[in-house]
């Protein structure tokens, strides 16, 4: 290339706007080569599931848009980015690569592997976070294990600002783009000449996914900053509202967004300092705090797998690992169906596999139900959602479960059980929820709704509980006093 580039590595940061690598690559002043790899490991593991990955191809795409309305076009690779990023590097002749930093043990072998099969300058940002791990400690320098103080010392602490606007003509040009064509050992083309689909890549879709694109990203954000922000406090655990495909009440639907970086969390923060002093109602204010305390939630669950990395693949209290979970296929497959005979945990479930989505109060429900009445090891759970959710997160994800397992750091105590029944009378009163997605109870009367088993006759077709719970309260409270309490 007559001018040589750098490059800008596209991961989890799928937006040009408020991007803080791709504004350090674009202030370098050489033409910025836009590039995204698509592993074959990461497209293949258990670990992706279709929807999300169907989600992110989704933001490819309009990232490709984005870059072509002004002249250029994303540099897509299929394949290792230990193998490819060298071979792109000398085919273009980059004189040096940027990228945000993602906090997953996975991620960060894999950026390390990256980065030292390159002799180039490399720059890294935190961008993914508003405060990085690291920068959040004890006053003996150590990492918190508690949220309550984390986010005490975190709220003190400045955070970053906005990422200077890239200019117009920062970027590598589509034609020449199109001249950087790698060839694979067995001679097939790369990069691909398209984002590809799921099909493309001979997956099946799963589920149809909302629109993914910063631009949508931006216009949720205000529709949600603008006004329901300012009853999320109460909104946010509702689950009888108005319901549609993608929002209820006081949701906010952002975290897809923000699990791929088609929305920035300083977009995210700042836009909810403007709303706060927007208003001058301690009610409202209180609300925007609610949903701040959500995004610092979403910060300690990055901090906590980056600190303690054996907790993506067990209990954060050791001791839980030797918990004597219940091996009951039957009952997971019912969980995974819904088909529990507990209409709220139905609803949740069938929600989860028609939309990738479920909201958090229903998160929690399902999660209690599975980890502490039927005693299934909250792993079983925690495979299930990433299979699904199209925000799916590894840190968060992980946090949630064992919070409501009771095997994490701030974790619910093993003693407390969730009820059913007695949430989705305080959060779905009239069955709204229920009904939406558990049809065949959408006959039955208000006062049936959530215990349909009460009520004669049992609506057809819909099974009874596949648990006494008060049974199950016995069996889970001597499972965990057997391994032992220390907090």
């Amino acid at each position: 290339m007559t001018n040589a580039p750098v490059i800008h590595w596209f991961r989890r940061d799928l937006r040009l706007t408020d991007n803080l690598a791709l504004a350090a690559a674009a202030q370098s002043g050489l033409p910025v080569l836009p590039v995204f790899i698509l592993d074959p490991a990461l497209v293949n593991s258990r670990r992706v599931g279709l929807p999300r990955l169907a989600f992110m191809l989704k933001g490819l795409a309009a990232l490709d848009m984005a870059l072509r309305a002004q002249g250029s076009r994303l540099w897509l690779g299929y394949g290792d980015p230990r193998l490819l990023m060298p071979a792109l590097v000398q085919l273009s002749g980059a004189q040096a690569l940027f990228y945000n930093r993602d906090y997953s043990p996975l991620a960060l072998r894999r950026d390390q592997a990256a980065v030292d099969s390159l002799t180039i300058p490399v720059h890294s940002f935190d961008d993914a976070l508003l405060l990085p791990p690291g920068s959040v400690m004890t006053e003996s320098g150590k990492p918190f294990t508690v949220f309550t103080p984390f986010k005490r010392k975190w709220l003190t602490l400045p955070k970053q600002t906005m990422a200077d606007p890239v200019p117009t003509g920062a970027y590598v040009d589509a034609a020449t783009v199109d001249t950087l064509r790698l060839q694979t050992a067995d001679g097939r083309e790369l990069p691909l000449q398209a984002i590809p689909s799921l099909a493309d890549l001979g997956l099946s879709a799963a589920i149809p996914v909302p629109a993914a694109s910063e631009a949508e990203a931006a216009r949720r954000l205000d529709d949600f900053l603008n006004q329901r922000v300012y009853h999320y406090a109460e909104g946010r655990n509702g689950m009888h509202g108005t319901v549609t495909d993608d929002t209820l009440g006081g949701w906010s639907f952002l975290s897809p967004y923000l699990r791929m970086g088609m929305l920035s969390p300083r977009q995210a923060y700042w836009g909810a300092r403007h709303a706060y002093t927007a208003t001058g109602q301690n009610q409202a204010r209180e609300s925007v705090e609610t949903w701040v305390s959500e995004l610092v939630w979403r910060e300690f669950y990055m901090h906590i797998l980056y600190h303690f990395p054996h907790v993506a693949a067990g209990s954060f209290r050791p001791q839980y690992d030797r918990l004597a979970w219940r091996y009951a296929p039957d009952e997971l497959a019912a969980w995974k169906e819904g088909m529990t005979g507990f209409p709220v945990v139905d609803a949740a479930m069938r929600q989860l596999k028609t939309m990738g989505w479920m909201p958090n109060r229903a998160r929690m429900i399902v999660a209690s139900f599975l980890a502490k009445d039927l005693l299934i090891d909250w792993r079983e759970g925690e495979r299930h959602f990433m299979d699904w959710l199209i925000d799916g997160d590894p840190a968060a994800n992980n946090g949630g479960w064992q919070w409501s397992a009771g095997t994490g750091t701030d974790a619910q105590p093993y003693f407390r059980i969730f009820n059913p029944t007695s949430q989705s009378g305080k959060f779905d009163p009239e069955g709204t929820y229920i009904r939406r997605w558990v049809p065949e109870l959408r006959a039955v009367p208000t006062r049936f709704i959530h215990a349909p088993w009460e009520g004669q006759p049992a609506p057809q077709g819909y099974p009874p509980p596949i648990v006494d719970r008060t049974l199950a309260r016995e069996r889970t409270l001597a499972a965990f006093k057997a391994v032992g309490d220390n907090r």
